[in-house]
């Protein structure tokens, strides 16, 4: 009587939530389902070195640190021999940067600093001038300024404490843009390209119909399930009026039918829509425990030994079996997969116990989602 009275609270916990559900997606911009054609930052790269460190830099082994720092003193009018060298307060580093799509000369953007030598911390360096290159090998941006360590790293007489990664430095707004870099969005053939970060004919034809209703004219259409080209008729003035109202429009994706599982951290993440079929789960466990015990019988003799006697060993098993109080049975018609996990989660089913349930499901055919397993 009480096992069916949980079956019906668990079938009523199910149609509860299935009326919480929302049907459809909600509308989102058009940036959060991908960017414009051109519209893309760009990495920069360069070596530089880091000095003002308190003995962490790069030990005298390091003929790269030797060599740069004789380059730098050379270039501003001292000449150093390479034995004359041997310090610990400079390190070599590879600076990197990104660019963002559009940048004008004088722009500030961030960089980050990672030493590639034997430094033990950067913390308290200043970066000396450093160019940044792009793949081109054109500089577009020049860093120098005092880098941000966000750990630290002693050591005395063997014994040392370390916090985070202290050979990893950041130099917010440290690089100056000396080349500007402008994005190209508008192509040869005078449209503009918009390209979805998840290839779905649904949702590329969802953004042509809402921008063709948007404008009053068929100006957007679908060339792939990744690509929509939209035509610009204007004039040069008014096509960044044109971009915003490209930008601003709201259209609702669709939903992927797939399901996500990691099992080494016990997780399941499910669109609301994902469907199953009528079903039956019946979920439990059974425990299997051995226990042995070893006792040892030690004979004694009443005036002596006797040497062709021994000690005896003796191991007494014993098997436990235990089936699981927690047990479920439970048919369901045709629901989701967020009713599903909601009904189990009540029945008290462990997280892995569900994967294993929605594994099984796409086993049997009932579940029609494709199941990503990280």
């Amino acid at each position: 009587m009480a096992r069916l009275r949980f079956l019906f609270q668990l079938v009523g916990s199910v149609l509860v939530v299935a009326g919480a559900l929302p049907a459809m997606a909600q509308a989102v911009p058009l940036s959060a389902l991908g960017r414009f054609q051109g519209w893309r930052e760009n990495a920069l790269i360069g070596t530089g070195l880091v000095t003002g460190l308190s003995g962490s830099g790069d030990s005298s082994r390091s003929t790269v640190t030797r060599q740069a720092l004789r380059n730098v003193l050379s270039r501003l009018g001292t000449n150093v021999a390479d034995e004359q060298i041997n310090s610990r307060n400079v390190a070599v580093v590879v600076v990197t940067a990104v660019l963002p799509p559009s940048a004008n000369v004088g722009d500030r953007i961030s960089a980050t600093v990672s030493s590639i030598g034997d430094a033990r911390s950067l913390a308290g360096g200043t970066l000396l001038m450093t160019p940044l290159m792009g793949p081109n090998e054109r500089v577009y941006a020049l860093a120098q300024g005092q880098v941000v360590a966000g750990g630290f790293s002693f050591e005395s007489d063997l014994n040392r404490q370390q916090r985070n990664y202290p050979t990893t430095a950041s130099l917010e707004g440290g690089a100056t843009v000396e080349a500007p870099v402008d994005a190209q969005l508008l192509g040869s053939d005078g449209a503009v390209g918009f390209l979805l970060s998840e290839p779905d004919f649904e949702t590329a034809n969802r953004i042509a119909e809402t921008i063709n209703a948007r404008f009053g004219q068929s100006i957007a259409t679908v060339q792939n399930a990744d690509e929509i080209r939209v035509h610009f008729n204007g004039d040069k003035p008014s096509f960044a009026s044109f971009m915003s109202r490209l930008q601003s429009i709201q259209v609702e994706p669709g939903q992927a039918a797939r399901i996500v599982v990691n099992e080494r951290t016990g997780t399941v993440v499910a669109g609301g829509s994902v469907r199953i079929s009528s079903v039956v789960i019946a979920q439990g466990d059974i425990r299997v425990r051995i226990t042995g015990q070893r006792t040892a019988s030690q004979p004694t003799f009443i005036g002596g030994f006797s040497n062709d006697i021994s000690s005896l060993v003796v191991t007494n098993t014993r098997l436990e079996v235990e089936q699981g109080d927690r047990d479920a049975v439970v048919s369901l018609p045709s629901t989701t997969v967020g009713d599903l996990v909601v009904a189990l989660t009540r029945a008290r089913v462990d997280t892995r116990g569900i994967i294993s349930v929605l594994q099984a499901i796409k086993a049997a055919g009932a579940l029609h989602a494709e199941i990503v397993v990280q």
